[in-house]
């Protein structure tokens, strides 16, 4: 379902609300995880709701993925409504390290890429290791901007078992539209000679994967550079009948829009976890 800005204004009341009500501070943790698939040590930021004293959990969690260029602190240094809805929804936040332009995928070309591995396989066991979470896809969500909207996507169409609701903004959500990114090329070879590798690594060509329960949720500024890609990848889910939330609004590439758009993506996140 398409959803325009004026469809929006009683939620945004409503979460300004609930920000503004709660005073608390969340707790930040850097988790630092050894990835044996690519023999690194990854930092990522935890953020611990601290709403209700007392309260220990089990949380909800939710992997929020940065763009290309950025990494784990992103979300945190640029979003200080990161840790204010963590408080008020009672939601844990986990901001991965996603690489300088990994995509979230495992390269087909380079076995030192391999972050779709680290991140279900390697991250989400060890969070639910060290603290108390909701270790099931209905108390785990996964969204993202740009680079880490499609990662967020692809993450969750592939590993529908993991994650239960999953949301982009601004996700370049069809690699094949952009042959001629330097990183894209390193990550999967020249479209020319290994189109096979864009095919099946694209979000709008997974969506198909759908198994009838992962929400998604889809935010895209009229202006950014990817929305096309989003716009058909919205086609894409309507012709397949396949239902999801999606939004247009004015906004560019660039953290003023993310910011705006992270208070209608916990939202759906929100909601999503009270089971609505």
């Amino acid at each position: 379902m398409m959803k325009i800005l004026s469809g929006y204004r009683t939620l945004r009341l409503i979460a300004c609300g609930v920000l503004m009500v709660n005073s608390t501070i969340a707790q930040i943790d850097t988790l630092t995880v050894y990835s044996e698939v690519m023999k690194k040590d990854i930092d990522n930021l935890v953020i611990l709701p601290q709403n209700n004293v007392g309260f220990e959990g089990p949380f909800p969690v939710l992997y929020l993925l940065h763009g290309s260029g950025g990494n784990y602190t992103d979300w945190v240094s640029n979003t200080a409504a990161v840790q204010s809805y963590a408080d008020a929804f009672n939601i844990m936040v986990v901001c991965p390290d996603g690489g300088n332009a990994s995509w979230y995928l495992d390269s087909p070309i380079d076995p030192k890429i391999a972050y779709e591995t680290y991140m279900t396989k390697e991250l989400i066991l060890a969070v639910d290791k060290r603290y108390n979470t909701i270790s099931n896809k209905k108390g785990r969500g996964i969204a993202g901007l740009s680079m880490g909207g499609h990662g967020a996507l692809y993450l969750a169409l592939k590993h529908q078992y993991l994650f239960g609701a999953a949301g982009s903004m601004s996700g370049g959500l069809d690699l094949r539209a952009f042959p001629s990114n330097k990183n894209l090329i390193l990550l999967l070879g020249n479209k020319k000679e290994r189109p096979e590798n864009w095919e099946k690594n694209s979000v709008i060509n997974l969506v198909a994967q759908w198994q009838g329960e992962l929400k998604l949720a889809i935010d895209c500024g009229v202006d950014d550079y990817f929305i096309d890609v989003n716009r058909k990848t919205h086609q894409q889910l309507l012709k397949l009948k396949i239902p999801h939330d999606y939004t247009e609004r004015a906004g560019q590439h660039e953290w003023n829009f993310w910011a705006n758009a992270f208070d209608y993506q916990m939202l759906f996140f929100h909601k999503f976890f009270i089971g609505g």
